[in-house]
């Protein structure tokens, strides 16, 4: 089994709210970083204005195991689970994690392209990973995401506001709303109206 890359900083505390971007490294600061190779540049001149929200669970459905670090840094054993034959090969990152407990993780710095869209479409634009940050929940589309889920969201986006205030509040959308028919995440469990109103605060 090969284990996931040990964390290059320290993390932030699941209860701290203590949260800004390092501009010029394009981090959160104080949170637990393992560097996907999972990206690359965004096209010259590209402006970051869509927030993309995502579920994960590896294996589907189960939680707190270290498999989505694996995956997003192609270390994942096929051995491992039947799933994870299924997947071994694919190539795909986000650039946040929020785990149930609230933990953050960045896999990729908010000015490079993360690959977590796919084929998708937002607004008449094709290709949302060239103008976007995805964000991953650590959840399936049926099991209510936790309430430190939704502090660390609501936490994150105002950070990213400061950096990238074109990301307005209706520039915050699913995997589903942009990849329909082939996405369902966050799925039915995420509620809209919690993260809207926590915004609104």
């Amino acid at each position: 089994m090969i284990l996931p890359p040990a964390p290059s900083n320290s993390p932030l505390p699941a209860g701290s709210s203590a949260l800004a971007v390092d501009r010029e490294k394009g981090l959160l600061a104080g949170v637990r970083l393992v560097p996907s190779p999972n990206c690359d540049d965004r096209p010259p001149g590209m402006a970051i204005d869509l927030l993309v929200i995502h579920n994960i669970s590896l294996p589907p459905g189960q939680f707190d195991g270290p498999w989505i670090d694996a995956l997003f840094t192609n270390t994942l054993d096929p051995a491992i689970h039947p799933y994870f034959r299924e997947i071994q090969g694919f190539r795909v990152s986000a650039h946040l994690l929020i785990r149930r407990a609230g933990e953050l993780i960045q896999y990729v710095p908010f000015h490079r392209r993360a690959w977590h869209a796919g084929r998708s479409s937002f607004a008449g634009r094709e290709n949302c990973n060239d103008f976007s940050i995805g964000i991953e929940l650590e959840g399936s589309d049926e099991v209510a995401y936790t309430d430190l889920q939704y502090q660390r969201l609501r936490e994150i986006i105002k950070a990213l506001r400061q950096t990238y205030p074109a990301i307005t509040g209706e520039r915050i959308t699913g995997h589903s709303n942009i990849a329909p028919g082939r996405k369902t995440d966050p799925g039915s469990a995420f509620d809209w109206a919690r993260l809207r109103g926590a915004l609104e605060e």
